[in-house]
């Protein structure tokens, strides 16, 4: 095999199939401009009874304006039903209806060239009947001279206002920002790294405003690192992706995520790829079992979501595309999920109730 000069690393390591498109961002803007459809249904339910389910129709823009220039837009609608967990009805006071809401969330992003050099600014914004968000965002990317290294550095924030229907909490405000500090790392032609850390701060309400005796810190901080490697196999014309993720915050949460996926072309531009994760987290320092912990007063900083508490999660994951040719693309993709007190190393929350789900997605692309 010939020697590859440094400089040719990152246009061979991007000529792979499966290798780099989810870790090595555009260093220009795109050639062609290319328009995506994704639907996606999910389902989740809690000891024999259904929970919730939600149906997503979303879509996605990209293309170029003029030569320096690249613009992205996604727009996304969300139908959710369902009903409390069950063991928070007597909680939150719910009345058994259930949940019946709607939520549309859209983003729009330019992004700016200078030879080595890329700013991306963008709007954010998401609204439902009782929940609201506005968000902005800027990203700085440098590449090397030999663009086989990306240094990133972005910056976020969002105001996020509750009117719950209920009238509890109503005009409650939320405000969140965060810096993220990126390295990519073109190894060689086979091999792509990828490390992001995330530094984040938020003010204002936590709580949920459907559990009146919910009561949560009005300041929560975070930090998380995330590693990403994507190693093409020659032999089997395929790439293996791996993922490792930590997050921890002012609340007392830790949590790990490993994930491992194997993208498999099988000719005529289909390809498969079968994934796994694994999810662990310790609980938060004020979350209890339901109904109360030990000593518990009225307006004591208190929470019984499962979401806080100590758990395990798996995951596992197929996805079956195709090329179609003409520049027309689709995918389909089945993941199952479920949550267990006894899945965390150590142990789990001992009154946490187990939760099952399942999600199914669709999308199409047409470049053009």
């Amino acid at each position: 095999m010939p020697e590859t000069s440094p400089r040719s690393l990152c246009a061979a390591a991007l000529l792979l199939p499966g290798l780099a498109a989810s870790l090595v961002q555009a260093q220009s803007p795109p050639e062609r401009a290319s328009l995506s459809l994704r639907l996606a249904d999910y389902r989740d339910w809690q000891a024999g009874a259904e929970r919730m389910s939600a149906q997503s129709p979303a879509f996605r823009l990209l293309t170029a304006l003029g030569e320096a220039t690249a613009f992205e837009a996604n727009l996304m609608h969300d139908a959710v039903s369902g009903a409390s967990p069950l063991y928070h009805d007597t909680l939150s006071g719910a009345s058994g209806k259930g949940v019946n809401d709607h939520r549309t969330a859209g983003d729009v992003k330019f992004t700016r060239y200078f030879g080595n050099d890329a700013l991306a600014l963008g709007l954010a914004a998401s609204s439902e009947r009782d929940y609201r968000s506005r968000a902005a965002s800027a990203e700085w990317r440098h590449w090397s001279q030999d663009r086989n290294t990306t240094i990133t550095l972005g910056l976020g924030g969002s105001d996020d206002r509750i009117d719950p229907v209920n009238g509890l909490a109503r005009g409650s405000q939320r405000h969140s920002s965060e810096v993220l500090l990126g390295l990519t790392q073109v190894l060689s032609p086979q091999s792509l790294l990828q490390a992001n850390l995330v530094l984040g701060r938020g003010e204002g309400y936590f709580s949920d405003p459907y559990k009146p005796l919910d009561k949560r810190p009005q300041t929560r901080e975070h930090q998380v690192l995330q590693v990403r490697y994507h190693h093409y196999l020659r032999p089997w014309d395929a790439s293996l992706r791996l993922a490792w993720r930590y997050y921890r915050d002012t609340w007392s949460i830790h949590a790990h995520s490993l994930e491992a996926a194997w993208h498999q072309p099988l000719g005529k531009g289909w390809w498969v790829m079968p994934g796994l994760r694994y999810y662990t987290q310790s609980a938060a320092w004020f979350y209890h079992d339901p109904p109360f912990p030990s000593g518990w007063q009225l307006g004591a900083i208190y929470s019984g979501d499962t979401r806080l508490a100590a758990f395990g999660a798996l995951a596992p994951s197929l996805s079956l595309g195709r090329d179609w040719g003409g520049g027309w693309r689709s995918d389909l993709r089945f993941e199952a999920y479920r949550q267990e007190a006894r899945w965390r190393p150590g142990s789990g929350s001992e009154g946490f109730k187990g939760l099952r789900a399942r999600m199914f997605s669709w999308g199409l692309s047409r470049e053009f």
